[in-house]
């Protein structure tokens, strides 16, 4: 018997259908199915099954990043280049997982920690993300300033809306929208993108997994911090957020071999010419 924890899309007619009969098939062969909300959820779960879309897919990971359970994506969503199944095909992936025919694939993170200013808190709070760590303007109207130093070395400072730091897995999120690169989820990397940049270099970088990316906020305007799209904390000048590859790994349910250049051609409706 296997502990699943599910997790459902909030306000989704279809996602939570899809929970009410998953859950019933389930208990049928056995398992026992938990809520995200439940207490031990995250300690007992064997598998996590996210039922949503993209944003669905990061919560659940997020969540699991430092349990290290793995995590199934249904596609509830539009894009979905991080579910596995769609809706329909949704038990036979569990069958097919529970029966020993599914791989578990780990894609790099990172790990986030906020070091406060002179005068601040003196306590570092850290946290992981899948796709992105953002440093980005706490409202409209200003630009802010951040200082870039890799691996204790000055690199540039950036006059931006913003500055991400994204995974490979996260190329295809923000970064791609701030006109940065596609990396391939198998790379060991990171990319620095500034967002919407008030000065002549514009350009994104990518950096070994070894190194580490220090973002310095500059006075005089505050900036908010954002991981995987979700807002954490609010930053003041003279703050710093330090990136680096986490330990943890994500790891994602797979039931087919991945080919990631297919899911981008597909998603950007690529074609010969």
């Amino acid at each position: 018997m296997a502990t699943v924890m599910l997790v459902v899309h909030p306000g989704r007619k279809d996602a939570e259908d899809l929970a009410e009969s998953l859950t019933a098939w389930l208990a049928a062969a056995g398992h026992r199915v938990v809520g995200m909300e439940a207490r031990d959820a995250l300690a007992a779960a064997d598998l996590a099954v996210s039922l949503g879309g993209d944003g669905t897919m990061l919560r659940t990971v997020d969540a699991c990043l430092a349990t290290r359970t793995p995590v199934l994506g249904v596609n509830l969503g539009t894009l979905g280049y991080l579910t596995e199944v769609e809706p329909e095909h949704a038990e036979a992936a569990l069958e097919a997982y529970f029966a020993g025919h599914a791989q578990v694939e780990e894609r790099m993170a990172l790990e986030a920690t906020v070091v406060p200013g002179p005068g601040g808190d003196a306590r570092r709070a850290s946290a992981l993300a899948l796709n992105e760590v953002v440093v980005e303007r706490a409202g409209p109207g200003h630009t802010i300033r951040t200082r870039v130093v890799l691996s204790g070395a000055p690199f540039i400072v950036y006059a931006a809306d913003g500055v991400i730091v994204a995974t490979p897995t996260g190329s295809t999120a923000y970064n791609l929208s701030a006109r940065g690169p596609i990396l391939s989820p198998q790379l060991e990397a990171m990319v620095l993108t500034p967002v919407s940049p008030h000065m002549l270099f514009d350009r994104a970088l990518v950096l070994g997994a070894g190194e580490e990316i220090r973002l310095e906020l500059m006075p005089p305007h505050p900036a908010a911090l954002c991981l995987d799209g979700g807002r954490r904390s609010e930053l003041l000048p003279g703050d710093a957020v330090v990136c680096r590859p986490a330990a943890a790994r994500a790891r994602l349910v797979r039931l087919r071999r991945s080919d990631f250049h297919a899911i981008v051609r597909a998603k950007f409706g690529l074609e010969e010419r």
